[in-house]
């Protein structure tokens, strides 16, 4: 889900993908700068924050680096239901990690939020050597699919905080007269019950 007030918004991104792509590393360069050689892998789902200037409005993402274990498979829903972005993470080095990661674009497309903002990530690119999905490969499968597709390094930080900021930028700014899923719009910082008065205070000040 994603809120907005006052030009901040609050938007909840998930990171999905197969055990050993790299999720975590791409959060952990992305919050705190730091890339670890040896990462352990996540147990169930490790949360994080991190703000962005974007033009004119501040965003707070809210991050889930869900577990690529397959064990954990049946928890993942619980993390992007109702996420307003989400970046699908494959190892460039293996053919099956892009095949997992194509099988969590199908999954979102089925039970993900419609207007989700989806980002495809081939992830550990200085290991061209080593190379077995195509950049071109992934591109068109990105392309026919809706979504935008970048590759990235957590070990050089190419192209990791880029990621991102695209995201922020491509976020839906919602209108009153349009709410889509997963975004609610609010005037002040809302939970529960208060959340829905706040909507409806907003929309009514609108008309």
């Amino acid at each position: 889900m994603a809120t907005i007030g006052h030009n901040n918004l609050n938007a909840k991104l998930v990171l999905l993908g197969d055990m050993g792509a790299g999720k975590s590393s791409l959060v952990l360069r992305f919050v705190k700068g730091q890339f670890l050689e040896f990462q352990e892998s996540t147990i169930g789902a490790a949360f994080f924050s991190q703000t962005l200037a974007v033009n004119d409005a501040t965003v707070k993402f809210e991050i889930w680096d869900t577990a690529g274990q397959e064990r954990y498979h049946s928890l993942a829903p619980m993390y992007y239901r109702g996420a307003a972005a989400a970046i699908i993470v494959y190892d460039i080095t293996t053919t099956e990690s892009f095949a997992r990661a194509k099988k969590w674009v199908q999954e979102l497309q089925k039970q993900g939020n419609p207007n989700m903002v989806v980002a495809l990530a081939g992830n550990k690119a200085d290991l061209e050597d080593k190379r077995k999905v195509t950049a071109e490969e992934a591109r068109v499968y990105a392309e026919e699919n809706g979504l935008f597709f970048v590759e990235t390094s957590a070990k050089t930080a190419v192209n990791v905080n880029d990621i991102f900021y695209e995201i922020a930028k491509r976020l839906p700014r919602v209108q009153p007269t349009q709410n889509p899923a997963g975004m609610v719009l609010v005037d002040r910082p809302a939970e529960g019950s208060k959340l829905h008065h706040a909507v409806h205070e907003v929309l009514r000040h609108q008309f």
